[in-house]
């Protein structure tokens, strides 16, 4: 995620193809069952060393779920509980989950937008998981959910090498095939109103439609140059938005932006 250049370091070997087979066997056999999660890791572990997978999953009108996160204490609070209660809708693999033609294999650092390393989603949130590099798995779920099943290089670990990215795309087929069929139940559990929640929005009465969508792109890390492009805009247009933007909101900073939209009630509920 570093930069769009592979960081050196050999990539490890492929399993020989009956390593493989085994292990896949395993996790076709744990379908449906608790132990799935664990099986699928473990063979993709023997095809690409990865410091932790873990997943959420993505109803059409925009809330977030937890599809699979084992993580402990702090490391939860900050990878699933901050995430799923509101950060999500500044993910990169949140947006690819929302297009319907989205690839089945994503690569964070391909994703990510220009500036991304520079937001301060990417500060406050991104760099707190210490995640160094990302890959996902799109899984085409009941009721229109999308869920992400990602990959993740972890602390002072290198970041996926082209043959490791080579590798697991090459078993994205698979590997998506077997996550559809377990959790393909999951988008029904979410509609329980205990567990529905509220469709998050980045919103706010004093700001027109234009301004929130310039909002919103430049807390996810688009720069100038790509809000310009994105929404078909000048870049000199772009800088008089951002400046009645933070004139109307009486603030000065990025920092401050992020602030007054990453709290509750201004990442709200309901339609855009």
């Amino acid at each position: 995620m570093r930069s769009a250049v592979d960081s050196a370091g050999e990539p490890g070997a492929a399993p020989p193809f009956a390593d493989w087979n085994d292990a896949i066997a395993r996790a076709v056999s744990a379908l449906g069952t608790p132990g799935f999660p664990a099986a699928l890791e473990a063979a993709l572990q023997g095809l690409v060393t990865h410091q932790m997978m873990n997943g959420f999953h993505y109803s059409p009108d925009g809330r977030a779920f937890d599809l699979h996160n084992d993580r402990p204490g702090t490391d939860r609070r900050i990878i699933v509980d901050q995430y799923l209660a509101g950060t999500y809708v500044l993910d990169p693999f949140y947006d690819a989950s929302r297009h319907p033609d989205g690839p089945p294999f994503i690569v964070m650092r391909k994703l990510a937008p220009d500036d991304f390393e520079q937001s301060e989603y990417f500060r406050l949130h991104y760099a707190a998981t210490r995640i160094v590099d990302e890959v996902g798995f799109r899984l085409t779920l009941d009721a229109g959910h999308v869920g992400i099943l990602s990959l993740c290089r972890v602390g002072e670990a290198a970041r996926f090498s082209i043959d490791e990215l080579a590798r697991l795309e090459a078993a994205a087929s698979l590997v998506r095939a077997l996550g559809e069929r377990h959790w393909h139940g999951l988008p029904n559990a979410a509609a329980e109103p205990a567990k529905a929640g509220t469709p998050r929005r980045i919103e706010h009465p004093l700001l027109t439609n234009r301004e929130l969508e310039v909002v919103t792109l430049i807390l996810k890390g688009h720069s100038t140059q790509s809000i310009a492009a994105v929404l078909s805009l000048s870049p000199d247009t772009v800088k008089v938005h951002r400046r009645r933007i933070y004139a109307k909101l009486r603030i000065s900073s990025q920092g401050e932006l992020f602030r007054t939209f990453l709290t509750d009630p201004l990442i709200s509920a309901g339609p855009r």
